[in-house]
């Protein structure tokens, strides 16, 4: 008798533990590339800009996709295509679920990126891509504020002047300093990630296909 109870209670021990396991499992963090801001209130949640039509976007637009948010201008040498040629290869790779990612572009320099501009370049890199510009400094000052994101205007080097001499260097040959990274919001509206700039489409690919899935 007593051998049968010892027998049950380590049953019943084993019994807890795998529960206990598989528990831990289901509740465990996904293992993301990028940085993790699951549940991080230091950053913004949500976003009111024009689009290039002058329509009032938000993320309540995209519900249901996956959010990567962007921020750069559109004379960027190099930085701001790279990335944005980068996420086209990305979403390449997802294949037919690239169709529940959107990818928003913010300009930080409105003064030179019309909306025509803007509406031109962005969608260069992937026909989906939308450009975002915010309509005075009020909203530019408050996006990047949310977001933290730091940009300011560079002087022109003197090889920039070379090319293009006949140029009014504050109007034209500048240069943008800016944060070089995105956010991603989940389906759901939740932020999710900090992600970095010149990794390579894989990153992207792995950590897109866990909020997808």
């Amino acid at each position: 008798m007593y051998k049968s109870i010892a027998a049950a209670s380590k049953f019943t021990v084993c019994l807890l533990c795998l529960l206990l396991i598989g528990l831990a499992g289901c509740t465990r963090a996904p293992a993301f590339k990028n940085t993790d801001l699951t549940g991080n209130t230091s950053f913004g949640g949500d976003f009111m800009l024009p689009d290039t039509d002058g329509q009032m976007r938000t993320l309540a637009d995209f519900k249901g996709k996956v959010v990567v948010l962007l921020f750069g201008y559109t004379h960027c040498p190099d930085i701001c295509p790279m990335t944005l040629a980068t996420l086209a290869q990305a979403l390449k790779q997802l294949g037919a679920q690239a169709k529940r990612v959107q990818v928003l572009f913010v300009t930080v320099d409105p003064a030179r990126d019309t909306p025509s501009s803007l509406a031109r370049y962005a969608p260069a890199f992937d026909p989906s891509f939308i450009g975002l510009r915010p309509a005075n400094e009020t909203q530019l000052k408050k996006v990047t504020q949310d977001f933290r994101v730091f940009f300011a205007r560079e002087h022109a080097s003197v090889d920039e002047m070379a090319k293009n001499p006949a140029a009014d260097e504050t109007a034209d040959t500048y240069t943008m300093d800016h944060t070089a990274a995105g956010y991603v919001f989940d389906a759901s509206g939740k932020l999710r990630l900090f992600a970095r700039d010149g990794q390579g489409p894989e990153p992207w690919v792995h950590d897109l296909k866990i909020l997808l899935n």
